[in-house]
């Protein structure tokens, strides 16, 4: 089971991706951004680095990916399509122009070729109150002072999240919307671990039928 985990800033990916690959103890795909010196660049001038820092990020998740797929069993903490949906943000934000995300585009497409896919994309769900709680309590310097493209991001994230699936095709078997609180809470974590298998049983299934299909 190779499963990938999105979503918007501070929704806790990094939290439910440790948990989880600690609990299936199965390899970690860690998001390249946090440690990244692109990372106060882009914070310090969004329009004149973005293209920079988001090549760099997606650069550093492809070569992680690489290094791991031949892993049968793993957990993403981002996917390639994380970066093509700040990428569509920053552009309808006008801080990426046309040509700088549809160069984007093709190059995340020659090295999707390169990777096998996820088995489930797992979107997190918070309300906004709880995202804007959740980057302040974890006090990153670089996110002080982020409150309206924080608020564009937690917007638009959703329209733009579906319109890179459907660009790609995703079949809606292969996502897990997933409705998360406190990740370290026993059973909450037991449900959430219940519904993640629950869907790559149905994703399964579903992969096995086209596959019948296709053979008779």
């Amino acid at each position: 089971m190779r499963i990938g985990i999105i979503g918007p800033i501070g929704s806790g990916k990094s939290t439910l991706a440790h948990l989880l690959s600690s609990y299936y103890n199965v390899p970690l795909v860690k998001e390249p951004v946090e440690n990244s010196p692109f990372l106060p660049l882009f914070y310090a001038d969004k329009k004149k680095f973005a293209l920079v820092s988001q090549s760099a990020f997606y650069s550093e998740l492809f070569l992680s990916m690489w290094k791991t797929k031949d892993e049968p069993y793993l957990i993403c903490d981002s996917t390639m399509f994380s970066n093509l949906i700040f990428a569509e943000l920053l552009k309808k934000e006008e801080m990426m122009t046309d040509e700088e995300v549809e160069l984007t585009y093709k190059i995340a497409n020659a090295h999707m070729k390169l990777i096998p896919d996820l088995d489930i994309h797992i979107v997190l769900v918070r309300d906004e109150e709880s995202l804007f709680d959740n980057v302040k309590k974890r006090s990153r310097t670089l996110e002080k002072g982020q409150f309206d493209y924080l608020k564009f991001h937690y917007k638009n994230y959703g329209k733009v999240l579906e319109k890179v699936f459907n660009k790609y095709n995703i079949p809606k078997e292969k996502v897990l919307y997933l409705k998360v609180d406190d990740m370290f809470n026993q059973l909450h974590f037991n449900q959430l671990v219940s519904q993640i298998e629950e869907q790559y049983q149905k994703s399964t299934l579903k992969q096995q039928s086209l596959s019948f299909d296709s053979n008779s």
